[in-house]
């Protein structure tokens, strides 16, 4: 047993108009922290509100998950974007969400972004200063959540802004501690039982097992789980259930 506490995190509000992706309320009742979808890869203005109104009910923290301007390819595009234009599109996106869930009685707490840009700053120190920089003129107490060794820990130290660490329970790794891209095989895991018992490794061990059966050290102040992953709600629900059988207690790291 441990008294350890970690986050458990969900993509949503990725709806957008007429149609529906996900099932967010039944996620808001299980995850402790909500990626909210800020209309430029998914999610429109009563999409966003909605979610927000429904976390804030809940006392589910709520993030901003800006993304590039890309609804057709649900922000999984990487896109060659000027430092400035980037900065300006995450700042737009984070106050909109802020907006938004103040009016609805809550506030933004933390940054995640979304899909392909947030892997590009795991790597590029250029777009990963212009994602810092946009929330550092926000608001500099906003942390910003990233995979571990990502370059964006070391661009945001030097600006001042926080980084937590992440791990994800329904994505593969490689054995160097990226995640697999999704148009490969086994990207995606889908079985409750294994998500379940890797959150719970990564919870208690920080360690999962890559696509080649190396362990892969993750030390993570919070896990992810997809809300587009099909069964998302109960691959949710078999985390928490088995995070609190290995007395891990879930709580939002904000």
């Amino acid at each position: 047993m441990t008294d350890m506490e970690i986050d458990l995190n969900a993509d949503l509000g990725e709806g957008f108009g007429i149609w529906r992706l996900g099932d967010d309320e039944a996620l808001l009742d299980v995850v402790t922290s909500a990626n909210v979808a800020c209309g430029f890869h998914a999610g429109d203005p009563v999409t966003i509100r909605r979610t927000c109104a429904a976390a804030v009910d809940r006392g589910v923290a709520i993030g901003a998950q800006v993304s590039y301007r890309d609804l057709a390819g649900f922000g999984r595009r990487e896109m060659e974007m000027d430092p400035e234009d980037l900065c300006a599109e995450v700042l737009y996106q984070l106050a909109a969400v802020d907006g938004i869930a103040r009016a609805m009685g809550g506030r933004v707490s933390y940054v995640k972004p979304h899909g392909a840009l947030y892997n590009r700053i795991c790597r590029d120190p250029e777009q990963a200063e212009a994602v810092v920089s946009a929330v550092l003129d926000y608001d500099q107490s906003l942390p910003l959540l990233t995979l571990p060794g990502s370059a964006v820990h070391e661009v945001a130290a030097r600006e001042g802004i926080t980084t937590v660490t992440e791990a994800f329970a329904d994505r593969a790794y490689t054995p160097s501690g990226a995640l697999v891209p999704r148009r490969s095989p086994g990207a995606v895991l889908h079985d409750p039982g294994a998500v379940a018992a890797r959150a719970v490794r990564m919870a208690t061990g920080h360690v999962v097992t890559a696509v080649d059966g190396s362990q892969v050290p993750v030390e993570a102040r919070s896990i992810c789980v997809h809300g587009d992953t099909p069964g998302s709600v109960r691959l949710a629900r078999a985390i928490r259930d088995s995070l609190a059988e290995a007395g891990v207690t879930l709580k939002a790291f904000t």
